[in-house]
């Protein structure tokens, strides 16, 4: 079953069962998703849905610390809600530990690949092919300070 379809029969699932904050939640998810395929005329496949669920998840984070700042916390804990069940749909994260090692190893093979050490001056390359291979699997600001910390050394 793919994530789209398994989307699909929760958001059945959340009907049936009446929870209606659930359902609001996927149905924002579900809206995002029908967005993207008529905006690109594309059909979505799970590494593309992937990155709408991390798109709304870093939207949530950004709401959370806004009203946190703000005082309200009523709105706080709903966006902390619809997070919670936005992050059911990715897959398993990496540790920083492995994300430390999958960027060496890709820094190594850039290294190799242009003949000199990588530097900072190569942030744009790197990060380029660690987002290609690491999209969904952890989150972009740890991967970001892991390629500074393996560029830096």
């Amino acid at each position: 079953m793919s994530l789209k379809e398994r989307i699909t029969e929760d958001m059945k699932a959340a009907m049936r069962a009446k929870d209606s904050e659930r359902l609001g939640t996927i149905r924002l998810l579900t809206a995002a998703m029908k967005q993207k395929e008529v905006d690109e005329r594309v059909e979505l496949d799970d590494a593309l849905v992937i990155a709408i669920v991390d798109k709304l998840i870093k939207q949530r984070k950004d709401s959370i610390e806004a009203f946190t700042k703000a005082d309200r916390m009523d709105l706080a804990d709903k966006e902390t809600a619809e997070m919670k069940v936005l992050q059911a749909y990715l897959p398993a994260r990496l540790s920083a530990d492995e994300v430390l090692t999958e960027v060496k190893a890709i820094v190594a093979a850039l290294s190799t690949e242009l003949g000199r050490p990588a530097g900072p001056g190569d942030m744009g390359k790197v990060m380029g092919a660690v987002k290609a291979q690491l999209a969904g699997k952890a989150d972009m600001g740890a991967v970001s300070a892991a390629v500074k910390t393996a560029l830096a050394g």
